[in-house]
C-alpha cells in the first residue's frame, strides 16, 4: 500500500509547494544558479547584447516567468540555441548601440506572436517540423557558435571578428591559431579542457559539482597570475565587463525601439518570424525532453508554458534583455540536482538578482575567454559527432536531411536552412509514396467496435506534416479504454510520426489505457533503427 501511495505522490503547487518543498528547491535553485550565470553572461556576449542583459534575462525568467509556465521543472533563459537569430538581427539592425534597440523591438512583436501561439493551443507546433531538419538546424547553431568563439578562447581581439560570415571564421582559424595571444589561450584552453574532462566524471557527487564554476575556479586565479587586466595589448578586452544595473539603465527603464519596423522593414519581419518559431519550437522540445525526466511523470501543458515564456520574453525585449526560451542544460541539471517544482526556476532567478545587486565586482574578474571555452563545449555538443551517426542509423536519408540543414544554414540564414530541410522531407515523403492530396491532411479514422474497444485506422500514410490532424483525432477516444492503431494499409509512416505514435502510446498508458500498434509487419524498414520510416511492401 505504501509503493502504491509513493508512486502517485505529486509534490504541491503553488505556496503549499514552497513550504513542502524549500530546501530541495532552494538548493536545486542555487547550484542551477552557478551554472546560469557564467552561460548567461557568455550568451550575451555572443549575442551582441551588453553583457549584464543576459543576467537580467535570467531573472525575468526565474522571478517572474516561475508564476506563469506551464512546466514544473524547466529552466528559463537565455540559450545557446538562440544566440544565431540575436547576434544576426543586432548585425541586421545597424550593429552596436543602435542596433541591440532595434532589435529589442523584434522581440517584443516576437513575444506577442509567441503569447498568441499559445492562446491559440499551437502548443503542439514542434510536432509539424520533421526530426532530421530541426537536429539539422541545432547543429548548425553549434557549428556556427564554435566558428567564432574558438577565435575568442585564443584570446583574438573579438573586434577582428566583426561582419565575418561562419565560413569565412572557419577559414581564418589557422591564422588566429598561430597569431594567439599566449595568456589568454593559457586560459581558455585550460578551461575547454576542464569542461572536457567534467563531461566524463562518472562518480555521482563530483558530477553534481556544475562544471562552469570549477572553470571559473581556476580561471579567475589564472588571470590574475597572469596581470591581464594590466596587459596593455589585451586590457580592453581581457575581462567581462557588466557594469552596474543602475548603468545599464541610465537612459530610462524602457531600451526597446520600434523604428525599425520602417527603417528596416525586410529583416525585422524576417528576425520576428526566427524568433517566434525557432525560439517556441526549442523551448517546446526542451519542456518535452523535461517531462521525460520528471520522476513524478508530470506533463507540461505546453500552450501555457508558451504564454509564459512569451510573457518573459515581452518583458526582456523591453528592458533590454535577450530571448529566452526553457534551456536544455540547466533544465535537466535542474532534475538531477533533485528539484521539486517551479520554485527552483524562481529561486536560481532570485540568486541571480542577488548577485547583480551585489556582486558585479566578482563578475568582473572572470576572462572572456572562459565563456568562450564554456560557449565552444556547448556547441560541440549541438554538433556532436554522435548526431550525425544517430541520424545514419535511422536513416540515410534522413541523414541527408539532417546535412542539407546543416550546410543550407551556414551557407545563408537560419530560416533558409530550416525550410530547405522541411522541403527536402516533403520531396522524400511524395518519392516514399503519400499521395499529395494526404501530405498535409490525415485521413486516420476512429472505428467504435462498443464502449470499451477503439480501433484507429490510418490508411495513406502518416507524414511529419500530416501527423497533427492524426493527432486531433486520436485526442476523440476517451481515455481509459482498448485502443488498437492498425497501421497495416499506411502507406508510409515516417520518423518524424513513429515518434509522436510512440509518444501517444506511452501518454495514453499512463492513463490507464490499453493500446497498441498492430500492422508493420506490412512495412520494410528504411534502417535498422525502432524509430526508422516504414513503406508498405509492394504485393
Amino acid at each position: 500500500m505504501s509503493n502504491e501511495k509513493t508512486k502517485r505522490y505529486i509534490p504541491a503547487d503553488g505556496l503549499a509547494g514552497l513550504k513542502e518543498n524549500f530546501t530541495k528547491d532552494a538548493l536545486s535553485g542555487f547550484l542551477v544558479f552557478l551554472l546560469a550565470m557564467p552561460l548567461s553572461l557568455g550568451i550575451a556576449k555572443a549575442s551582441g547584447f551588453p553583457v549584464i542583459f543576459g543576467l537580467v534575462t535570467a531573472i525575468i525568467g526565474g522571478v517572474v516567468v516561475s508564476f506563469f509556465m506551464g512546466s514544473r521543472l524547466s529552466i528559463k533563459g537565455p540559450a545557446a540555441g538562440l544566440i544565431v537569430i540575436a547576434s544576426g538581427s543586432v548585425t541586421a539592425m545597424g550593429d552596436g548601440e543602435i542596433g541591440w534597440h532595434l532589435a529589442l523591438g523584434i522581440i517584443v512583436v516576437a513575444s506577442l506572436i509567441q503569447i498568441l501561439f499559445g492562446v491559440l493551443k499551437l502548443g503542439r507546433l514542434a510536432d509539424f517540423f520533421p526530426s532530421a531538419a530541426i537536429h539539422g538546424m541545432l547543429a548548425a547553431i553549434g557549428i556556427i557558435i564554435m566558428a567564432k568563439q574558438l577565435h575568442l578562447v585564443l584570446g583574438i581581439n573579438p573586434a577582428e571578428l566583426k561582419g565575418k560570415a561562419p565560413i569565412e571564421l572557419l577559414g581564418m582559424l589557422p591564422a588566429s591559431i598561430m597569431h594567439e595571444n599566449a595568456h589568454l589561450a593559457e586560459i581558455g584552453i585550460a578551461c575547454l579542457l576542464i569542461m572536457i574532462i567534467m563531461s566524463y566524471i562518472k562518480h555521482e557527487k563530483i558530477k553534481k559539482i556544475p562544471a562552469p564554476l570549477i572553470v571559473l575556479a581556476v580561471a579567475i586565479p589564472l588571470g590574475f597570475a597572469l596581470h591581464i587586466k594590466t596587459d596593455g595589448e589585451i586590457a580592453s578586452y581581457a575581462l567581462v565587463k557588466i557594469g552596474s544595473i543602475t548603468d545599464a539603465f541610465k537612459n530610462g527603464v524602457f531600451n526597446v525601439d520600434f523604428s525599425g519596423i520602417t527603417t528596416h522593414t525586410a529583416a525585422f519581419i524576417q528576425f520576428v518570424i526566427l524568433y517566434s518559431l525557432i525560439g517556441s519550437i526549442e523551448s517546446l522540445l526542451t519542456a518535452k525532453a523535461v517531462d521525460g525526466m520528471d520522476p513524478f511523470k508530470r506533463k507540461t501543458d505546453y500552450d501555457k508554458d508558451l504564454i509564459g515564456v512569451g510573457i518573459g520574453n515581452t518583458l526582456c525585449g523591453l528592458l533590454g534583455g535577450l530571448p529566452m526560451i526553457s534551456e536544455v542544460a540547466r533544465s535537466s541539471a535542474n532534475v538531477n540536482y533533485g528539484a521539486r517544482t517551479r520554485w527552483a526556476n524562481f529561486f536560481h532567478g532570485l540568486f541571480l538578482l542577488l548577485a547583480v545587486l551585489a556582486g558585479v565586482q566578482f563578475i568582473e574578474m572572470i576572462p572572456n575567454v572562459a565563456l568562450a571555452a564554456m560557449l565552444i563545449f556547448v556547441g560541440f555538443r549541438l554538433a556532436h559527432p554522435k548526431q550525425f551517426v544517430h541520424t545514419f542509423n535511422i536513416g540515410k536519408e534522413q541523414l541527408v536531411v539532417f546535412c542539407v540543414t546543416i550546410l543550407v544554414t551556414i551557407a545563408t540564414d537560419l530560416l533558409m536552412g530550416v525550410g530547405s530541410g522541411i522541403l527536402l522531407e516533403l520531396i522524400i515523403n511524395l518519392k516514399n509514396g503519400i499521395a499529395v492530396s494526404a501530405l498535409f491532411k490525415s485521413d486516420a479514422k476512429v472505428i467504435k467496435q462498443n464502449e470499451d474497444n477503439y480501433v484507429l485506422k490510418a490508411t495513406n500514410g502518416l507524414v511529419f506534416s500530416n501527423i497533427l490532424g492524426f493527432k486531433k483525432i486520436f485526442a476523440t477516444i476517451p481515455q481509459g479504454k482498448n485502443v488498437i492503431i492498425d497501421m497495416s494499409k499506411a502507406k508510409i509512416v515516417d520518423h518524424t510520426s513513429i515518434i509522436t505514435i510512440n509518444g501517444l502510446v506511452e501518454d495514453y498508458k499512463e492513463n490507464d489505457g490499453k493500446i497498441k500498434v498492430i500492422g508493420f509487419e506490412n512495412h520494410r524498414q528504411l534502417s535498422r533503427a525502432a524509430t526508422s520510416t516504414r513503406i508498405l511492401k509492394l504485393r
